[in-house]
């Protein structure tokens, strides 16, 4: 028998590695942990035995996956709860990463002996909160609804202007000849040309996933996440903020009436865990132990500073004219994780062949490290002690979800019965169905109920309705959804 080879080993190694992180997490939300932490653990655990340094391949992969961790965040957000806090989210993801820039820049350049400029790209990697960490996390916590939805937002919105001030600083430290105006100009050009891809590939996602009629309905998700891809290249292409064009094309994507939504969700949110996987485990594997020793206590430091000063001066300030109560502002001070975005836009400054661009990776790898463990098995013992959390943790329910049947011209509606429907207390016969729309099952407390004539129709009930693709409209009415 011969001995195994080395593509069969790495195979072999990949599979034990997906496993093992799969159920690390189970432990880790056990203790509240972001499971970045143990995914980075293993990662720094095999580079030991796994010699890897390919930073530009990291980088790759990062972006991909916050590409399908955006997405994913966005798909899931219901945009009539994240509508009243568009404007503070707006405001922590800019003002409040700008000021936590300029905070630890200037820290960072006295603590570590360096530049003021090259103290400030270090702020602007480490200046904004972390989608995957905040989801993550706060999935496991009652959280009240309007704290929870500002700090979604906030996290799937403040990539871009990390992104941006990471890459602004680098070309300011390169050509210091640069013009600030510009730079300004420049932003806003990003911003919103971003919006507007987002936007109209947005419209076109569901324009097309809603008219065409596959075969397998595995096809679904993978159409939807070509989109996602499609509107970040489209928008890198134009020069515009490709990370904020597929946070709104996802919300746009999320909150309209979409064939297999649930499907396109589930697969989302499996293959989110899998890129997060991956994405942590290269970023482990990319530092090498042995010289983030040489920087433990300045590390700690920044940490420390980035956690209690420079993130609560972002926030207060922020927030200084919304209607946060003071221990509102603190929780969503101490919530602000820090994850994936940070680690890697550290490898801008490697590839950009900044002098110490080892040392930036090296320092926002601890802070990121220390902020994620200390926040992140804080967070739920701290919103209990601040008093702020709901008895019912609430879950918006998807009121339609569209299930179209091969290349027929039939679809079934996945329907939620909320206590506003005028169709509550109703009998099905009294509804007055035309012959094409059709009652096919109804579940109510986990049992499935036969519908008849008779059936009264309750508040809670999941309703699954089949109609044709051109009495959707006419099937909405009806039931008092539009």
């Amino acid at each position: 028998m011969s001995l195994p080879s080395f593509v069969d080993s790495m195979i072999l190694l990949c599979g034990a590695l997906l496993l093992t992180s799969v159920l690390t997490t189970k432990f880790s939300s056990r203790f509240g942990m972001p499971a970045l932490v143990l995914f980075i653990a293993i990662g720094m655990i095999l580079s030991r035995f796994i010699y890897y340094d390919n930073a530009e391949l990291t980088q790759l992969v990062g972006i991909f996956a916050l590409i399908v961790i955006l997405f994913q965040g966005g798909m899931q957000t219901d945009f009539k709860e994240i509508k009243p806090v568009l404007g503070p989210a707006v405001s922590l993801a800019t003002i409040g990463v700008l000021l936590t820039t300029v905070v630890i820049g200037v820290c960072a350049a006295f603590i570590l002996d360096i530049s003021l400029k090259e103290g400030l790209l270090i702020g602007a990697i480490v200046g904004s909160t972390d989608a995957a960490a905040v989801f993550s996390v706060l999935g496991g916590t009652n959280l009240k609804r309007r704290i929870r939805m500002t700090l979604e937002a906030e996290s799937g919105s403040n990539d871009p202007m990390a992104v941006f001030l990471t890459v602004s600083l680098i070309e300011w430290i390169e050509r210091p000849e640069m013009n600030l105006l510009g730079l300004i100009f420049s932003f806003v050009m990003e911003m919103g040309l971003g919006l507007v891809v987002g936007v109209l590939l947005g419209m076109l996602a569901v324009y097309v996933i809603n008219r065409i009629n596959f075969d397998s309905s595995g096809l679904y998700p993978v159409t939807a996440l070509g989109f996602a891809v499609m509107t970040y290249a489209s928008a890198a292409w134009l020069g515009a903020s490709g990370l904020l064009a597929v946070y709104v094309m996802a919300l746009l994507l999320g909150n309209a009436e979409l064939t297999y939504r649930k499907t396109i969700q589930a697969f989302n949110q499996g293959f989110a865990w899998m890129m997060q996987i991956v994405m942590f485990v290269l970023l482990g594997l990319l530092v090498f132990p042995n010289e983030l020793s040489g920087i433990v206590w300045e590390g700690l430091l920044l940490s420390l500073i980035l956690i209690f000063i420079a993130r609560p001066i972002g926030v207060f300030a922020s927030l200084l004219f919304t209607k946060f109560a003071v221990r509102e502002k603190i929780l969503i001070s101490w919530a602000g994780l820090r994850g994936a975005v940070p680690i890697v836009l550290a490898t801008y400054p490697v590839l950009a062949g900044v002098q110490q661009g080892e040392l930036f990776f090296n320092v926002v790898f601890f802070v990121v490290l220390t902020s994620a463990v200390i926040q992140g098995t804080t967070i739920s013992p701290l919103t209990q002690r601040l008093s702020l959390v709901e008895r019912d943790k609430a879950k918006a329910p998807s009121l339609l979800e569209l299930m179209a049947l091969g290349k027929a011209d039939s679809e079934i509606n996945h329907i939620v019965v909320d206590g506003e429907m005028p169709i509550i207390g109703k009998e099905i016969q009294e509804l007055g169905l035309p012959d094409d729309i059709l009652f096919t099952a109804i579940i109510r407390q986990k049992r499935i109920i036969t519908p008849k004539g008779n059936t009264v129709i309750e508040a809670g009930d999941t309703l699954y309705v089949m109609n044709s693709k051109q009495k959707r409209k006419e099937m909405k009415a009806i039931l008092g959804l539009s």
